[in-house]
């Protein structure tokens, strides 16, 4: 049987959308490692908590656009004839 939480929509995007999706995607988990990696140099424990929660929202969102890009298929050229 199933149910309304049970089907996954697919979302057809195009090449350019996706490419763009991978490059921000990219940029947010090399940014999260950056940041993780300042830990190490920082003194005040309410600076350190912000920035945890900083790599915690970056690699939320990172993972996010992976599932979206997961449930997504390219979109098919528009054919050259009109049919």
């Amino acid at each position: 049987m199933n149910s309304q939480s049970d089907r996954i929509e697919v979302f057809e995007i195009s090449p350019r959308f996706r490419q763009s999706l991978e490059d921000r995607i990219g940029r947010l988990e090399r940014d999260a490692d950056d940041d993780e990696a300042m830990l190490a140099n920082l003194i005040s424990e309410d600076h350190i908590q912000r920035h945890r929660r900083l790599v915690t929202v970056q690699r939320t969102e990172a993972l996010r656009m992976r599932v979206f890009l997961d449930r997504s298929r390219p979109r098919l050229p528009r054919p050259l004839i009109a049919l």
